[in-house]
């Protein structure tokens, strides 16, 4: 059997490429994007065909699975349609594929991919498991019991799951396109909690976790004495953070690790919470969260010279939000610079003076246009960055053609957010850096 990904260069349709590879079947795919993605490093190690033509082979014998944002009138899908071949949307097949193994799902709103790389790194290192990561990372044994998945809330998807334990890291309003208000934003995590069979481990510091009502088990976890899982004695530091793990009033372990900012405290409870609840020895938990390296395209670092440059997937305020006050904590003696693309249209649009808040507490704060994804300027005439920028003192509009602007910025921490990669402009960025070290 073969299996064609229509999209097979976003994240999560490319981790799903990796595992069905891995478990031993044949993968091609295709994807109207011709340029370079990061996402196509690990599938060409795999020896796994990305067609961005119409040279591509499929037959009878192929079942094709296609990413959320192709429609049907995409010309692969009417030529499989044509062939009478099955089509799975992208989150059907991994749920029939994820299903079949002890699951282990992370939703939230923010802080799902880290938090599900993190559990996953543990995990492999304590005795294996499976992955699927919305950073583009997956991976699958036969062998493995476990499999652990970032589930996406949009549209519902995560609703096609089965877990054993079901992770809420927080809830908010996003997905402004698809969901009406908070409250719909609830009912859809209340019916995803319902779900796990085991129980579901929520972040109770978050306060609309707190309205869920739930008919299964649930245990919070958080820095505040009301939780299950709570971290006491918090300590953070230009070099990372410390804490002490109680579980139910009883001690569970120490923990020193080398993550910046109150949300990592929380994403490595969330892994701690599993741990715990799967009788794992808090000291071999400790040992393994610290080794780990940080998930793709969530505030990954590079030094050059004095500068600090950061690239970030941050695209909501409270992700924004997150970034900036990491980058202080590391850098206290730094000026923090914010290079911010906005993405959808719907987005911006409501969340606009979150991101004036947010953005104001960086030194400085630039703006791209607004990527738009599936969305049309002419639907939304009067949504623009200038919405953001004319409200925030030291912030301008940059492009490629005048990021110029950033070459003041010489021993600074500089942070590119946004989900698509703000490629051109950190790349020049990065040229000039280099330039005045040779």
């Amino acid at each position: 059997m073969k299996y064609y990904l229509v999209g097979i260069k976003g994240a999560g349709m490319s981790a799903l490429a990796l595992i069905l590879n891995d478990l031993g079947y044949e993968v091609i795919g295709y994807d109207d994007n011709k340029n370079h993605e990061f996402t196509e490093d690990k599938l060409i190690e795999r020896g796994i065909k990305i067609y961005t033509d119409e040279n591509n082979i499929i037959d009878e014998n192929t079942i094709v699975i296609r990413s959320t944002a192709i429609k049907d009138e995409h010309r692969e899908i009417a030529k499989a349609k044509e062939l009478n071949l099955k089509i799975y949307e992208y989150n059907e097949m991994l749920g029939k594929v994820a299903n079949m193994f002890d699951l282990i799902t992370v939703a939230g709103c923010h802080g799902k991919t880290t938090t599900s790389s993190l559990l996953s790194h543990v995990l492999t290192n304590l005795g294996g498991c499976n992955y699927l990561i919305g950073d583009g990372n997956g991976y699958a044994s036969k062998e493995n019991k476990k499999f652990v998945i970032e589930a996406c809330e949009y549209y519902r998807h995560f609703l096609v799951y089965e877990p054993n334990y079901a992770i809420i890291t927080n809830i908010e309003l996003d997905h402004v396109d698809y969901f009406k208000d908070i409250n719909d934003v609830i009912d859809a995590y209340t019916e995803y909690g319902n779900n796990a069979e085991k129980m579901v481990i929520a972040c109770g510091d978050d306060p609309y976790t707190r309205f869920l009502e739930l008919n299964k088990p649930i245990f919070y976890y958080g820095i505040a004495e009301d939780n299950d899982v709570v971290a006491k004695d918090v300590e953070y530091s230009e070099d990372g953070v410390s804490f002490d793990v109680f579980v139910e009033e009883n001690y569970y372990g120490h923990f020193d690790l080398p993550f910046y900012g109150k949300h990592m405290v929380l994403n490595a409870l969330a892994v701690i919470s599993v741990c715990y609840y799967e009788r794992m020895d808090a000291k071999e938990v400790a040992k393994n969260l610290k080794t780990f390296a940080g998930a793709e395209r969530r505030f990954a670092e590079e030094k050059i010279g004095d500068a600090i440059i950061v690239d970030d997937y941050a695209h909501h305020p409270t992700e924004v939000k997150t970034v900036i006050r990491a980058a202080k904590q590391k850098y206290p003696d730094k000026k923090v610079i914010a290079v911010f693309q906005p993405h959808t249209f719907s987005r911006t649009e409501a969340f606009s003076e979150d991101l004036v808040k947010y953005l104001s507490q960086a030194d400085a704060a630039y703006l791209l246009d607004i990527f738009p994804a599936r969305e049309k300027q002419e639907d939304y005439e009067n949504v623009t960055s200038n919405m953001i920028v004319e409200k925030l003192k030291n912030s301008a509009i940059i492009s490629d053609d005048n990021w110029e602007v950033l070459k003041e910025y010489k021993d600074a921490v500089v942070l590119f957010m946004s989900p698509k990669q703000i490629k051109n402009i950190m790349t020049s960025y990065k040229e000039y850096l280099k330039s005045l070290e040779s």
